[in-house]
């Protein structure tokens, strides 16, 4: 095992997308300063989508700012496209993420493109950032392991897409099992046969735990030599183009297992757990993390 691990926090993005109204942004900023104040350290604070396709995010820009008042917080952003990154930009977010999809099928439900147009989008959003100071692009890779439209995906589709974003001098790749479907070995012959092929790039890992495997492909990951993971406090998360899909690992499930295996994360459970709570009675109580279940049915409310 390696001796330390970064949790990227997405839950303020990946996991606030499904809630079913739009938070107000101070309950949002209540969220994300909590997170913070447990420890967390870098964190996926909001999608810079259009606000017509995503209320949710209409307030991507006053998020971006506020979350970046933080001291040492890198907060990272999704955009989908050109517009997306110049406005992701203009908000201070220097680290952002641009998702596409391993198969035609997703990709065209999701952004209304093939995987093809979509990685020359990617070139477009890879050549502006360059002209920006400090600017990162890391490639995510959604249904890397499965997709709820085609099936079983092969290892080579996810290959032809980290190549093209290798070619483009990106070094940070995310592997998402979008629908919760891949079991440790998958993970650890993907991870396994990338790192080989493609030395110099960094991969992360963003699972979800709709068939209960989570955590044991974070364990899979780790071993195969994986050392960042996505995580949304509570379990929030889905994907509205991915029917059956639940939430992503658990924030306070993927630290406890961690932290109990002297694996160092930097964030405090107790900060996580009381996140978690905030959660629950601000944003949703459809929280399935395991460690969240059984510290509020400890800890009444104070309310």
């Amino acid at each position: 095992m390696p001796p330390a691990v970064t949790i990227v926090e997405v839950g303020p993005r990946d996991g606030f997308q499904l809630v079913g109204r739009v938070i107000p942004t101070a309950t949002k900023l209540r969220v994300i300063r909590s997170l913070y104040d447990a420890g967390v350290r870098d964190m996926e604070v909001t999608s810079f989508v259009s606000p017509k396709a995503v209320p949710q995010f209409a307030d991507a820009d006053d998020v971006a700012r506020e979350a970046l008042r933080l001291p040492g917080l890198r907060a990272s952003a999704l955009v989908p496209n050109l517009r997306g990154l110049e406005r992701a930009l203009a908000a201070g977010i220097r680290a952002v993420t641009v998702v596409i999809g391993a198969t035609d099928a997703f990709n065209t439900a999701n952004v209304r493109m093939t995987v093809s147009r979509s990685l020359d989008q990617l070139a477009a959003i890879v050549e502006a950032a360059r002209a920006v100071s400090g600017a990162s692009i890391e490639a995510g890779i959604a249904v890397a392991f499965g997709c709820p439209y085609s099936g079983s995906v092969p290892l080579a589709a996810v290959e032809a897409i980290v190549e093209r974003a290798v070619a483009l001098g990106i070094t940070s790749v995310s592997l998402g099992d979008t629908i919760g479907v891949a079991t440790p070995t998958q993970v650890a012959d993907a991870v396994t046969r990338l790192t080989r092929v493609y030395p110099g790039v960094h991969l992360a890992l963003h699972l979800h735990d709709t068939r209960g495997m989570g955590l044991a492909n974070v364990l899979a990951g780790m071993d195969a030599g994986v050392t960042v993971f996505d995580a949304a406090i509570g379990g929030l998360g889905g994907c509205p183009f991915a029917p059956g899909a639940t939430g992503n690992i658990a924030t306070d499930d993927t630290n406890h297992m961690l932290r109990g295996m002297g694996v160092e994360t930097g964030i405090d459970q107790d900060g996580l757990l009381a996140t978690g709570r905030l959660v629950a009675e601000t944003v949703t109580p459809d929280l399935p993390s395991h460690a969240l279940r059984v510290y509020l049915s400890r800890t009444p409310s104070a309310s």
